[in-house]
């Protein structure tokens, strides 16, 4: 293991984020702490890191993230076991974060979604039902964006492409960067 290396990569990627990053990262924590206070709520995905990722955001913002304060609507797709088996046995895998927008999803509300490469297909699935559902959608994605990004009203995008454990860093700074705004906004 070259320790060197990794300490380069990683610092890169926490300074894209805390710099290149830095305006879109203060204004969809905006929207998304206006939608969160007009009602609205957050609905995030993703598999495997990233759907982890899902659930912390989920946790930071329906708990607290630095302040005791009132909880904010966000609830993880990646969770519900019964849903995600039920859906990916009776019909296909692909089908099992759509199904729960189509469900829980209303005008108004915000798609969250996590992927290192943009081409999950389950995600990408759940961004289309969302955009024709008026949901909005925010992609967190690693590289080029993929397919996610382009499927996306706002897109945050950590671009390196050396390893996914590297993305998987920037999306841990992303999500703890707009969990802290969006307290800002609303507590």
């Amino acid at each position: 293991m070259n320790w060197d290396a990794i300490a380069a990569d990683s610092l890169a990627v926490a300074h894209e984020v805390l710099t290149r990053l830095r305006a879109p990262v203060e204004a969809v924590a905006e929207e998304l702490a206006a939608a969160l206070r007009a009602g609205g709520k957050l609905l995030l995905c993703g598999n495997g890191g990233s759907a982890a990722d899902a659930q912390h955001m989920a946790g930071e913002l329906a708990h607290r993230f630095l302040r005791d304060r009132a909880p904010f609507a966000a609830v993880a797709l990646t969770t519900d076991t019964s849903i995600l088996t039920a859906v990916g046995n009776d019909t296909d895998f692909a089908f099992v974060f759509e199904k729960q927008v189509l469900a829980l999803g209303r005008p108004g509300d915000w798609l969250v979604g996590f992927s290192t490469s943009g081409g999950a297909a389950n995600v990408c699935r759940a961004f289309e039902a969302a955009r024709s559902h008026g949901l909005q959608t925010l992609a967190i994605v690693g590289g080029d964006g993929g397919r996610l990004a382009g499927l996306a009203d706002r897109t945050l995008c950590v671009a390196c492409t050396k390893a996914t454990p590297r993305i998987q860093e920037g999306h841990q700074l992303l999500l703890h960067l707009l969990c802290e705004r969006i307290e800002e906004e609303l507590a």
